[in-house]
């Protein structure tokens, strides 16, 4: 299982990804599920992935080699806006689909992928989808400024709470961190290392790229002291005063 969240904010973009793979108990491994494609000056994009991993590395392979379009093999490097980027992932998804979706499902395994895809062309502005494994996609908006894939539900209450568009990234970045861990301590089949990035709207280069063990400070920091909070909370709540 995954956990990946991407904050669509006024100043900038937020995401964070864990790199947890299952294939069964005793089969426990690390792969990063961020990928970024980056032209300094010209354009900055960051796919996140869930799902089945061999599906979700033949489709991020897919984008930095390229789709042949038309008379042109079209790659993240060459499209034209982010929208474009978006319809390519989607494209690309399909095209895995075709080629190894009838094999999964003989061997009774769902076809199971889904993207987050962020980022900045020069020019133009800055955008953030989530897109399906049927290739179709949805973006942020500043009403809806959080998208996630994976194991979604352990971290959307914090994000459902707290976030607003206009949330200084810094904040969004705690905000991704208490969600990360909420994520961790309820589902074991996410886990460590976690990876991080920041991007400033109009930079057209990442101003974070970090990966957090669980041996780094701030994040043991905000683990231990969310935990703390809400034990604080729950003790300041009245008893119910209809209970004798």
């Amino acid at each position: 299982m995954t956990y990946c969240v991407g904050l669509y904010l006024k100043d900038g973009l937020v995401m964070l990804s864990d790199t947890r793979t299952n294939a069964g108990v005793d089969n426990v491994s690390t792969f990063s599920k961020m990928h970024i494609y980056e032209t300094p000056g010209e354009r900055f994009v960051t796919v996140m992935t869930a799902g089945n991993l061999a599906v979700s590395q033949a489709v991020v392979n897919m984008l930095h080699e390229g789709i042949e379009t038309g008379e042109r093999l079209e790659t993240i490097y060459t499209v034209p806006s982010m929208f474009r980027a978006a319809q390519l992932a989607g494209e690309a998804i399909r095209r895995v689909y075709r080629t190894d979706g009838p094999t999964l499902e003989a061997q009774n395994i769902k076809f199971d992928v889904s993207l987050l895809l962020g980022g900045q062309l020069k020019k133009r502005g800055m955008r953030l989808f989530q897109i399906y494994s049927a290739g179709n996609f949805i973006e942020a908006t500043p009403d809806t400024p959080f998208l996630q894939i994976g194991e979604t539900k352990y971290g959307k209450p914090i994000l459902d709470r707290v976030l607003q568009y206009d949330t200084d990234p810094r904040d969004g970045v705690k905000l991704v961190l208490v969600s990360m861990d909420s994520t961790l301590r309820s589902n074991l089949t996410v886990g460590m290392p976690i990876d991080l990035m920041v991007y400033r709207r109009d930079a057209l280069r990442a101003e974070i790229r970090r990966r957090i063990t669980e041996n780094d400070p701030y994040f043991r920091m905000i683990s231990d002291g969310w935990s703390e909070a809400l034990r604080d909370a729950y003790r300041a709540i009245p008893r119910p005063d209809w209970m004798s």
